[in-house]
């Protein structure tokens, strides 16, 4: 499409508020964002550190939003071009994951992430989206899942998966519930599981087993990921999670419990309430918290030495360093496997696989995608681990590929995986 350049000047006005136009005049160029981040430790590119694309944006709305005239003439000079707004494309879609490391370890707390997200929305409405991406949030628009799956290939799929584990755990009383009323969890999926990942739907039905949990499915939304955050479009994404929260009150459950997505989490648990300020009674939980609560409780048995090889966690950027969960899954770990060990660093401060924000989805940025995986790659060979745990599934996807790409030999699982392979069910009569 043409640049309708009084369009992008007006949304540069509208959407970047005073905390975030100040960010792009408050960066001291102290280039500690430059060690943070995955892509510029894998490409040495000066256009890949954060602090010089958040300086980049600044020219750009500078110029656009009429202050030229205060401003050094060189920066002044460029004007806005079409070449200009694919160069915003490149920054917001192709060289950042909007991980947050960098605003984590700012020497001012600049949140770039947060800039990185309110410039994807803009380029979002210009129709500047990168095809694979665009796709995934036209596919949730038309049919309620990022994958596209029938209603009726859903429930088959819940069908057979109950029949196998009745046969699993010798019980035919053995239920993967859907559209139970007044059940104490509504579980979400990312809808890879059901098309590519059975086994941990399958786990999760399990532990859910296991624990007596009074749970459910919903045969009409079921997804957890949220393509429109990756593209900025809060407005859709605000439609999106509220199709879950909808859906909890319509079938008068306690808690929506979401499966291991990092995104997921965060945009339905924190970003989509932060604006659009609407209280609900229902709690969103992290599949990790009902986990820990369960083993905590005494509410399953789990044998570590199910899972004797050595294990290390890879924690998605979303859930882990933007959304809080942090020490579960790490309590997880060590009550079901026999050797856990950490990635250096770790937690809140591990590094991006680099298949986040979307990127998965978006083929024109691939190759760059794996160069600069090679950072996580490099954390897991490290370790000596031969397991690569990681509750995300677009985690998993990119871990996979770096696996095959870097010859890791490693199995990646999600920490759903390995709690069903170490659970002790009690025998029946």
């Amino acid at each position: 499409m043409s640049l309708d350049i009084g369009t992008f000047r007006r949304m540069l006005r509208e959407r970047l508020d005073e905390e975030l136009s100040a960010y792009l005049n408050a960066c001291v160029r102290c280039g500690l964002c430059a060690s943070s981040c995955h892509y510029y430790l894998t490409d040495g590119e000066t256009a890949s550190i954060p602090g010089y694309k958040l300086n980049r944006l600044g020219q750009v709305y500078r110029r656009s939003t009429g202050f030229p005239r205060l401003l050094p003439r060189r920066e002044h000079e460029e004007a806005l071009t079409e070449e200009m707004l694919e160069s915003m494309v490149d920054v917001a879609y192709g060289r950042c994951t909007m991980c947050g490391r960098c605003g984590f370890h700012c020497s001012i707390g600049l949140d770039v992430s947060r800039v990185i997200h309110r410039l994807r929305g803009i380029l979002t409405e210009l129709d500047r989206v990168p095809k694979g991406l665009g796709s995934a949030v036209l596919a949730a628009v038309e049919t309620g899942n990022s994958m596209r799956i029938t209603r009726e290939e859903w429930v088959d799929t819940v069908k057979w998966l109950e029949e196998d584990l009745r046969l699993e755990v010798s019980d035919e009383k053995a239920s993967m519930p859907l559209d139970r009323q007044g059940s104490r969890v509504l579980y979400a999926v990312n809808p890879r599981e059901p098309k590519f990942f059975p086994l941990s739907l399958s786990a999760a039905a399990k532990v859910f087993y296991a624990a007596g949990e009074d749970w459910t499915l919903s045969s009409r939304f079921f997804d957890i990921t949220n393509y429109s955050y990756f593209a900025g479009d809060d407005a859709q994404a605000a439609r999106f999670a509220g199709n879950l929260v909808s859906e909890a009150e319509r079938l008068g459950v306690q808690a929506l419990g979401l499966s291991e997505c990092g995104h997921g989490y965060y945009a339905a648990r924190w970003h989509v309430p932060s604006y659009v300020r609407q209280k609900s009674r229902i709690d969103v939980l992290s599949i990790l918290e009902l986990i820990w609560e369960y083993i905590r409780e005494g509410r399953i048995r789990v044998d570590p030495s199910r899972n004797s090889r050595r294990v290390t966690l890879h924690d998605p950027c979303h859930l882990a360093r933007k959304g809080g969960i942090i020490r579960e899954q790490r309590d997880i770990l060590r009550s079901v496997v026999s050797e856990f060990v950490e990635m250096t660093p770790s937690g809140e401060k591990n590094f991006c696989c680099s298949g986040g924000g979307g990127s998965l989805s978006m083929t024109v940025f691939a190759e760059r995608r794996r160069g600069s995986g090679r950072v996580k790659a490099e954390q897991i060979k490290r370790t000596g681990a031969e397991v690569v745990a990681s509750p995300c599934h677009n985690c998993i996807d990119q871990l996979e590929e770096l696996d095959r790409h870097y010859e890791l030999g490693v199995k990646v699982v999600t920490v759903t995986e390995l709690v069903a392979d170490a659970l002790a069910l009690p025998e029946r009569r």
